[in-house]
């Protein structure tokens, strides 16, 4: 049997897009966001970044999860909002993107430390072992447990030169956002212990 060159072209296309289609994994309805178990039963890709990363980095599923609720509602391409002067935009007040809200700097160095040079924000994969790479760093070099929510996000979010500083301090709404987290993986651990 001689293949057409549109038949193979069809078969390629076939085959790519089936490719592509099983790579990625697509952000959970808005619906289940307050659910891990649905989460993870809306597409399984979610449940085995957060395994993967647990088992690399040592934070738990609940605490991956509840960060990427904080930081971008589990939307992929999330970024700061546009910031205007006299109606004119002047710019993102940070270079953050993506389900983990990395900064280029904090992303570039996540990349040149584990050597994930493909690694994408907008990827579950990667976004979900960048928060596990940055926590284990929060872990050895400010002693924070893998396992707390709330001193976790503080370093997140400050940074650990400004986690040390205590530079949260300073910046009364951000305990409040950060106690919001630990509440959050508080809750997704619960429902986490009865999925199936």
């Amino acid at each position: 049997m001689r293949i057409t060159k549109t038949l193979w072209l069809s078969i390629h296309l076939t085959v790519m897009g089936v490719l592509i289609s099983g790579c990625s994994s697509t952000p959970p309805p808005k619906k289940t966001l307050d659910d891990i178990c649905s989460i993870f039963y809306y597409d399984d890709d979610w449940f085995d970044a957060a395994q993967n990363s647990f088992k690399r980095w040592g934070t738990p599923p609940w605490i991956q999860l509840a960060f990427v609720h904080q930081e971008s509602t589990f939307k992929p391409h999330a970024k700061p909002k546009m910031e205007y002067f006299l109606g004119i935009p002047i710019g993102r007040s940070s270079s953050a993107f993506g389900y983990a809200q990395a900064t280029d700097a904090a992303w570039y160095d996540y990349q040149k430390k584990t050597g994930r040079w493909n690694a994408k924000r907008n990827d579950i994969d990667d976004a979900l072992d960048f928060i596990g790479w940055y926590n284990y760093q929060s872990f050895q070099r400010l002693g924070i447990s893998r396992t707390d929510p709330f001193k976790l996000y503080l370093a997140y979010h400050e940074g650990h030169t400004g986690y040390k500083q205590r530079s949260y301090l300073q910046k009364a709404w951000l305990p409040p956002v950060a106690k919001k987290v630990s509440e959050r993986a508080r809750m997704y651990r619960s429902q986490y212990q009865q999925c199936r």
